[in-house]
């Protein structure tokens, strides 16, 4: 469907409008009694969530690319079927690709409570096949209420078994990185997998976790809820998830935020990503017919 008819099916008077980038790039935007929004039908990617009187949930970057094959660098990445490098190392594109893929708009629907919700998919094809052999539904229903809700679920339509890992990649608007901590992983085991300490040997996490350099880190069974809190600031977000064992704290700091594209050379900055994911030995099989669930819903405090 093109924007035309996407708006006329799709709709909410008052609420939910459909516009565009260009012609690769359809933007549901929601204005409710709660919040704002903005879903990217490329990547089926939440690029905005603001709650009325409140900042911006998420960070996106100024510089970020909205070319068909590379991802929108901010909002709400979607990573699948695989988290990180091509787990078989066949070249594939690290985090897999739904974040490169348009999505199907399936439904839209305003509730009597007042809460926006969208789901949208994206199926197997042709070209998808060559890097994942499989027949398989991909849905993400996104509820925009007093909180934001994701639910992405992944549908077995193939006659094998197939694995998984992913993530929702979430970016984090900050007011400074360096006054940001995530609290909920202490004790916690976690993977560094930061350059700097390639190779080492799994940690504990003692206390909470800050930033003061480089951070990319795969932390393993994970409690169901965590906060992103700022120091000196009323201002926090509790992460509340469902179905995954792991969740991947990230920051690429000052050298690395420099040689990428997509960001400015102080973005490194503006924003922390808190995961939600099935992640390394939190490999999630599927079998024929079946679906699993991943959940998140973040809540502004």
């Amino acid at each position: 469907m093109n924007v035309s008819e996407l708006k006329n099916k799709f709709s909410l008077d008052g609420i939910l409008d459909i516009t565009e980038v260009h012609s690769s790039f359809p933007l549901i935007k929601i204005n409710n009694q709660y919040a704002s929004a903005v879903i990217s039908l490329y990547g089926g990617q939440v690029l905005s969530y603001t709650k009325h009187e409140a900042d911006e949930l998420l960070f996106l970057s100024d510089k970020a690319f909205y070319e068909v094959g590379k991802a929108i660098k901010g909002g709400i990445p979607i990573c699948w079927p695989w988290f990180g490098a091509d787990p078989e190392g066949k070249g594939r594109s690290a985090h897999g690709f739904a974040r490169n893929s348009l999505w199907n708009l399936d439904s839209t629907e305003q509730t009597a409570s007042g809460e926006t919700k969208v789901v949208i998919s994206l199926l197997s094809n042709e070209t998808i096949k060559k890097q994942f052999p499989f027949e398989f539904k991909l849905s993400l229903k996104v509820v925009v209420g007093k909180d934001l809700g994701l639910e992405l679920t992944t549908y077995n339509m193939d006659e094998e078994s197939f694995d998984i890992t992913q993530a929702l990649h979430t970016y984090f608007a900050v007011d400074d990185v360096n006054s940001v901590a995530v609290l909920g992983l202490n004790g916690s085991e976690y993977l560094d997998k930061a350059m700097s300490n390639a190779g080492e040997e799994n940690k504990t996490q003692n206390g909470n976790v800050i930033f003061d350099g480089e951070v990319d880190r795969i932390y393993l069974n994970v409690p169901s809820n965590l906060k992103i809190k700022q120091k000196d600031s009323v201002k926090s977000v509790e992460i509340k998830s469902t179905n995954n064992k792991a969740a991947v704290v990230w920051n690429p700091w000052k050298e690395l935020c420099e040689k990428s594209a997509d960001l400015k050379p102080d973005d490194y900055t503006r924003f922390v990503c808190v995961e939600t994911a099935n992640a390394a030995d939190d490999v999630i099989k599927i079998m024929p017919s079946k679906k699993f669930s991943l959940r998140v819903v973040y809540s502004m405090g």
